[in-house]
């Protein structure tokens, strides 16, 4: 039972690295500074982040050890999250990617709202 678990992690996490490179590139053809970095051929690691204006940066990092979103702006975090929604607040950027970004004509930043944790 346990080795598949482990084979479903890693393939859970190699696609979730598909993702973030295609999501980067999608980024990067609508103007915006992105990239995303993985470490070997193995894809099971990444390093993605996205200027999204001016001092907003957003950071998601995914390996075997663990995923983090960290939302900076002016070189402070404003908000870090792990896990499901780490995974959550990545969906909510490619959800305004999808259907808010301004023409490539304006300058370019899309508005993330942070998460208010209670």
């Amino acid at each position: 039972m346990f080795i598949r678990l482990a084979e479903q992690h890693r393939q859970f996490v190699r696609d979730l690295v598909m993702n973030l490179q295609a999501l980067a590139i999608v980024l990067e053809r609508r103007g915006y500074l992105a990239s995303c970095y993985t470490c070997g051929g193995q894809m099971n690691s990444a390093s993605f982040m996205v200027s999204l204006g001016e001092d907003h940066l957003i950071r998601f990092l995914v390996s075997d050890y663990g995923i983090t979103w960290t939302e900076m702006r002016d070189d402070r975090e404003l908000m870090k999250l792990e896990g499901a929604e780490a995974i959550g607040q990545l969906q909510e950027l490619a959800n305004l990617v999808k259907y808010q970004v301004k023409p490539e004509s304006e300058p370019n930043e899309i508005a993330v709202e942070p998460c208010v944790k209670g």
